[in-house]
C-alpha cells in the first residue's frame, strides 16, 4: 500500500509539473504578444502568488477593482504560472507575470506602484514586503469569524481594509499591541455593490435554496465543511420536493484533503442531474462558475458553513442558516454573529424544509439579521461600500504623498 501511494504521489507531481510548464509557456506567449506595459501606467497592484486553485479569492474582487481602475489603474502581479494563466484567461484586469524576484524588481522599476493589495496570506507575500516606499495593504477575500480572520499576520501589513465594527472587535480581542485605529480602515463589503452573473434558470414560484458548503479544512480547528455531515441529506430533501429549487455551490477545494468530501460532492451533483432529468422544470443548479453574486441575490434562503459565505450572505440581508460543524475541535467564535445565528444541526438536515420555512417566517429572526448586518458591514445602502473603498485608497494615496514629500524635503 505504501509503494502504491508513493507511486500515485509521484504521478501527481509529474502531472502538476507538466501543467505548470504548459501554463508557463502559455503565459509567456501572451506576454510576448502583448508587449511590455507602458512605463508608469499603474499606481495600484494586487499581489497574487497562488495557483489557479485559489482563483476564487481574486475573482470576487474583479468588479470593485475594475471600478477603482477608472481612477487608479490596477495591475495584478502574478507569481504562479497557473494562477497567471487563469487571470489572463479571465481578462478582468491587466496581469504582470513576475515568477522570480528579479522580475518583481524589474516591474517595480517601470511602474510607480504606491499601494499593494493582498487577498490572502500566502507565505510568498513576504517576498513583496521587502520593498518599501509603498503601502502593503491586506484586503482579504471575505469577511468571517474564522480563526483566519484574527491571525497575527495582520501585523505584517501597513494597513488592513476591514468590513466593519465586528472585524474591529474581533481583532481587538486577539491581537496584542496592534493599533487598530491607525492601521485599519472600515470599508464594508464592496462586492455587494457588484453582484454579477445571470440566472441559469427561469424564475417561477419555487422557493430557491442556496447550499454553499466550504471545504473540509486542513486541521481540526478548521473542520467547518458540511458536505459529508449535512450535504446529501439537504440535497435529497430539496430535490424531492417540487416546491423547491436547489443551487449547490461547493467550495472549489472540496476533497483536496479528504477524498470523502469530493465523493459526497460528486454524489450531490449526480443527484441534481437525475432530478433535472426527471423534472426539467425544476432547473436545479450545480454552480461551479467563477461569478459570485447572483446566487446571493436570487436565493430565498441560504445554507452555508462557517466561512466567508456567511458574511457574503449577511451583507445581502436575506435569510440564512449555518451548518453546525460536527467536529468538536472546530473553533467557533461565539462572540459575534455565530452567537445569534440560525444553526442547522446535522441531525436536522433531513428536515431542512421545515427549517427553511421557519427562518423565512419568523419576524424575530429577520430583526436579528438586520441588526447583525449593520454590525458587520455598516451602511449597506447600494453604493456606500464602494464609496468607502475608494475613499480608503484615496486616503492611502494622500498618506503616500505626504511621506514622499517628507523624504524629499531638504534636511537642515
Amino acid at each position: 500500500m505504501g509503494l502504491l501511494n508513493d507511486a500515485k504521489k509521484a504521478v501527481a507531481l509529474i502531472r502538476k509539473a507538466r501543467r505548470a510548464r504548459s501554463a508557463h509557456l502559455a503565459v509567456r506567449r501572451v506576454q510576448g504578444d502583448r508587449g511590455p506595459f507602458e512605463q508608469g501606467r499603474f499606481r495600484v497592484a494586487v499581489y497574487f502568488a497562488d495557483s489557479d486553485v485559489n482563483m476564487y479569492q481574486m475573482r470576487q474582487w474583479y468588479r470593485p477593482l475594475q471600478e477603482l481602475s477608472e481612477h487608479w489603474p490596477v495591475v495584478v502581479m502574478a507569481r504562479n504560472a497557473m494562477g497567471a494563466k487563469a487571470l489572463m484567461e479571465d481578462d478582468a484586469l491587466p496581469v504582470a507575470f513576475v515568477p522570480e524576484v528579479k522580475h518583481v524588481e524589474a516591474f517595480l522599476r517601470r511602474q510607480d506602484i504606491r499601494v499593494v493589495l493582498y487577498v490572502n496570506q500566502n507565505t510568498r507575500n513576504f517576498q513583496m514586503f521587502r520593498y518599501g516606499e509603498r503601502w502593503h495593504v491586506f484586503i482579504n477575500h471575505g469577511e468571517s469569524d474564522k480563526m483566519y480572520m484574527t491571525t497575527n499576520q495582520y501585523k505584517a501589513y501597513d494597513y488592513a481594509l476591514i468590513a466593519g465594527q465586528a472585524a474591529r472587535d474581533r481583532l481587538s480581542r486577539t491581537l496584542w499591541d496592534f493599533d487598530l485605529d491607525q492601521r485599519t480602515i472600515e470599508i464594508g463589503r464592496p462586492q455587494a455593490d457588484h453582484y454579477s452573473g445571470e440566472l441559469p434558470y427561469a424564475p417561477d414560484d419555487r422557493t430557491v435554496v442556496l447550499y454553499a458548503p466550504t471545504w473540509e479544512g486542513d486541521r481540526p480547528a478548521a473542520h467547518y465543511g458540511s458536505i459529508v455531515s449535512h450535504g446529501e441529506a439537504i440535497a435529497e430533501a430539496l430535490l424531492a420536493d417540487p416546491r423547491y429549487r436547489l443551487i449547490f455551490r461547493p467550495h472549489p477545494r472540496s476533497g483536496v484533503v479528504d477524498p470523502a468530501y469530493g465523493q459526497a460532492r460528486a454524489r450531490i451533483v449526480a443527484a441534481i442531474e437525475r432530478a433535472n432529468e426527471a423534472d426539467p422544470a425544476a432547473q436545479h443548479v450545480h454552480d461551479d462558475g467563477p461569478e459570485l453574486g447572483w446566487q446571493l441575490a436570487a436565493s430565498d434562503v441560504a445554507i452555508v458553513d462557517i466561512s466567508a459565505m456567511v458574511y457574503d450572505r449577511l451583507a445581502a440581508g436575506k435569510p440564512l442558516m449555518i451548518a453546525r460543524p460536527v467536529d468538536p475541535e472546530a473553533e467557533i467564535d461565539d462572540a459575534g454573529y455565530l452567537s445569534a445565528c440560525e444553526w442547522l444541526e446535522a441531525d436536522r438536515a433531513a428536515d431542512v424544509i421545515a427549517e427553511v420555512e421557519r427562518v423565512r417566517a419568523d419576524p424575530e429572526t429577520t430583526q436579528r439579521l438586520e441588526k447583525w448586518t449593520r454590525h458587520y458591514f455598516g451602511d449597506t445602502t447600494p453604493g456606500a461600500p464602494t464609496a468607502r473603498f475608494h475613499a480608503a485608497i484615496e486616503q492611502l494615496m494622500a498618506t503616500w504623498e505626504a511621506w514622499s514629500e517628507r523624504e524629499q524635503a531638504p534636511t537642515r
